[in-house]
């Protein structure tokens, strides 16, 4: 698979028309792969912050995110930016928002990753000091089911071919620009993924943080539990408190380990 750069499609995102209409058949000349009821579109994601010492992984952006990163290009270019200002802007725009963005920075700031990083709380990630994380997804162009946001469960994306190609194609070229980083894969599907490259050579298991709670709304048990917020008794059966414990004790080793 070839990959697809900002070059190469900056004058087909100059030309969309989306404004009265958010559906994916408007974006046709951005469609980078197709097969069967799965596609995939090119999002302006290019940017990668070389400086980075933490990347935050999660599956693949979503159709809300990709039209908001569009948008965000579209708007950039009639303001006549340099091409990394305007990609660096497309990148921010959006990522891990709202009731996300904030489960994470405490689950971020519990495992005292803002102290690793000599900054006062790791909510500055996202403002002054973006320079110091990489957000990405194991499938960086957004993937879709039937026109529906691919939730990263079937197809499995290791087994299938062409999901499999996009992993090695783009996540790995940018694994390859920050060897060094510490990996944060968000959910289990995402950290299946990094099992698999850890396989491949391409990342030490010491480099990845397995194990975090997903930050969405949706994970409120898991994460409360994991913030101490809730006691193991109250616990549903739905929630494992036994492995979120283990996680958070191999999670802290990983961190002492990189940042002694």
């Amino acid at each position: 698979m070839g990959i697809k750069s900002y070059s190469e499609m900056v004058a087909a995102i100059q030309k969309l028309q989306f404004q009265q209409t958010k559906d994916l058949p408007v974006l046709d000349e951005l469609k980078i792969a197709q097969e069967g009821n799965i596609s995939s579109y090119y999002i302006p994601f290019d940017y990668v912050s070389q400086n980075a010492k933490v990347v935050l992984v999660g599956i693949t952006p979503g159709k809300t995110q990709l039209f908001n990163a569009l948008s965000s290009v579209q708007s950039s270019l009639t303001k006549g930016l340099e091409q990394e200002e305007v990609l660096k802007m497309a990148k921010n725009e959006g990522a891990f928002s709202g009731t996300l963005r904030n489960n994470l920075i405490k689950l971020l700031d519990h495992i005292g990753l803002h102290e690793k990083l000599g900054i006062t709380s790791t909510a500055s990630l996202f403002d002054r000091d973006a320079h110091l994380v990489h957000t990405t997804s194991v499938l960086k162009h957004p993937v879709f089911i039937n026109g529906k946001d691919y939730s990263g469960s079937t197809p499995n994306m290791l087994k299938h071919p062409l999901l499999r190609e996009m992993i090695n194609a783009y996540l790995m070229e940018e694994i390859r620009q920050l060897p060094k980083a510490i990996y944060i894969p968000l959910g289990p599907k995402v950290s299946q993924v990094f099992e698999y490259l850890i396989q491949q050579g391409l990342l030490q298991d010491q480099q990845v943080l397995f194990g975090l709670p997903h930050p969405s709304g949706a994970n409120a048990e898991r994460i409360a539990y994991f913030l101490g917020n809730k006691a193991r008794e109250s616990l549903s059966n739905k929630t494992n408190p036994d492995l979120l414990d283990k996680a958070k004790l191999e999670i802290l080793e990983k961190l002492s380990l990189n940042f002694n």
